[in-house]
């Protein structure tokens, strides 16, 4: 499973009208676990984010489903981002895209829609990504490739919206009950 978290009080929270984030980047690789593989595209995301203003922590967790849905679960409430990488491709031991599915309120498909449709601009590969995206309890959640390349056109593909879906995750809301 997962190392222990830090930062958990970093989720979205206003400090004299500058939003300040906390996010969770989450390696998903049995390879890496066991210290045959280094990370490469965990490293690239967390220092991307960290260069975007994030305050960024760290998890590794193995191609196990019910590992990434319980990971998942108790990281969304000390963060208002989280990406996944590894796990979304077509092998059995690809499991991150029904892991993050069956924790999510809601599905936002256009996400990963223009991820693989930026990606298909280099390789026709990346049309066989199965990644999703989504929301629980306000936390955006992400499923990246594993592989540098394809998190690196992924997470350039949603940079330009990143922070308008946030911002619209955090509220406040039109429509929020009236006290």
């Amino acid at each position: 499973m997962a190392a222990k978290m830090t930062g958990a009080d970093l989720a979205t929270t206003r400090d004299r009208g500058r939003v300040q984030r906390g996010a969770l980047v989450v390696t998903v690789s049995d390879r890496v676990l066991a210290g045959v593989r280094d990370d490469v595209s965990g490293d690239y995301l967390a220092e991307i984010l960290a260069e975007m203003g994030f305050h960024v922590d760290r998890a590794l967790v193995s191609d196990e489903a019910a590992d990434i849905s319980k990971l998942l679960e108790s990281s969304v409430d000390g963060h208002a981002l989280i990406l996944t990488t590894g796990g979304s491709g077509l092998t059995p031991r690809d499991v991150t895209p029904q892991a993050t599915k069956a924790v999510l309120e809601y599905e936002i498909p256009g996400i990963p829609e223009l991820m693989r449709t930026e990606g298909g601009r280099s390789t026709p590969y990346a049309y066989l990504s199965r990644a999703v995206a989504g929301v629980l309890r306000r936390c955006l959640i992400i499923n990246l490739p594993g592989s540098t390349r394809g998190a690196r056109e992924s997470m350039a593909a949603v940079e330009p919206i990143l922070m308008h879906a946030l911002e619209t995750l955090a509220g406040p809301f039109d429509h929020d009950p009236k006290p």
